[in-house]
């Protein structure tokens, strides 16, 4: 039996929500094919697209430690082989290591008849997480299971939420020609955080939330600030606070960084505005001697799918 499956990109944090909100774009994104065997092992035979940087033991791949921990949590010993296919840059805050382990999931509960729900497979996505980056943290899994706007409420006991948002919102994804690691990232980020900075990003993520289920376009624009990541994160960007300031002029309701960096995002109420917003960006960017490429999406809201 063999089967194929596609998970989209990710943008984790939507500036004020960090490690407690993201959602998904249509595109890009990576692709695996699993095939169940007699080995009772799971293995990965092939890796297309990293440039030989990732690994091919099934333990410490993202791919291979999602389907080991679901496989275990239903009791089965299948062997299934696994060959991935890099579509995503790493390094680049679009949620490579998440698209990895996601696709492989949503293709081995495929494979066994769906025995758990999109939800129930988070748990699984996370334990991949913890291997790429040392963190079991949902931002960027839970939209990329489930789709959409996506708010991680709490992480003990694990409670995933999918926001019934704006269905008419696009996103812009800039990705300049640097790379930055997770852990790096978040490895910079003070451990506590002051009153008046907690304050100010509840009060945010409370205005994002509103704005996304009510349609507040302009309460989404003022609500897409971070006071806590951002403004230590920013500087690993060349020429971040000017890309932001050309996206939002150019019409954006908000700017700012995907996940740990070093794309940045941005939102928009149409798909001509959000790419007018990606010509800016990626032109201011170029101010800064880098190269990038564009995505426009719609907000994706189907998050990983079996193609064949």
């Amino acid at each position: 039996m063999k089967i194929k499956a596609f998970a989209p990109a990710t943008v984790a944090n939507v500036c004020c929500g960090f490690d407690v909100l993201g959602f998904a774009v249509n595109f890009p994104g990576d692709e695996v094919i699993l095939t169940l065997n007699m080995s009772r092992e799971v293995t990965l035979s092939k890796i297309v697209g990293d440039g030989g940087r990732l690994p091919l033991d099934a333990t410490k791949n993202t791919a291979g430690v999602a389907v080991q921990s679901f496989l275990k949590s239903i009791g089965k010993r299948e062997g299934v082989e696994i060959e991935l296919y890099k579509n995503l840059p790493l390094g680049s805050g679009m949620g490579s290591s998440a698209a990895s382990g996601v696709a492989a999931l949503v293709a081995i509960n495929h494979l066994m008849g769906n025995p758990l729900t999109r939800g129930q497979l988070v748990v699984h996505a996370m334990e991949a997480e913890r291997i790429a980056c040392g963190s079991a943290h949902a931002d960027n899994v839970a939209p990329c299971l489930m789709g959409g706007f996506v708010l991680v409420r709490d992480y003990n006991p694990l409670d995933v939420v999918k926001i019934p948002a704006t269905k008419n919102l696009y996103a812009t994804l800039v990705h300049p020609h640097i790379e930055l690691k997770t852990s790096d990232s978040r490895r910079v980020l003070k451990p506590t955080v002051n009153l008046k900075d907690a304050i100010a990003q509840t009060g945010n993520i409370a205005g994002l939330m509103i704005g996304l289920t009510t349609e507040d376009y302009s309460l989404i624009s003022r609500s897409l600030k971070d006071t806590i990541a951002e403004p230590i994160r920013s500087a690993f960007i060349p020429g971040f606070e000017q890309v932001r300031e050309v996206a939002v002029k150019a019409g954006a309701l908000g700017s700012g960084i995907s996940g740990s960096g070093p794309t940045m995002f941005a939102l928009s109420p149409d798909h001509a505005l959000a790419e007018k917003v990606g010509e800016v960006m990626q032109l201011e960017f170029l101010k800064s001697n880098l190269k990038s490429e564009v995505y426009v999406s719609k907000v994706n809201q189907e998050g990983a799918r079996i193609l064949d």
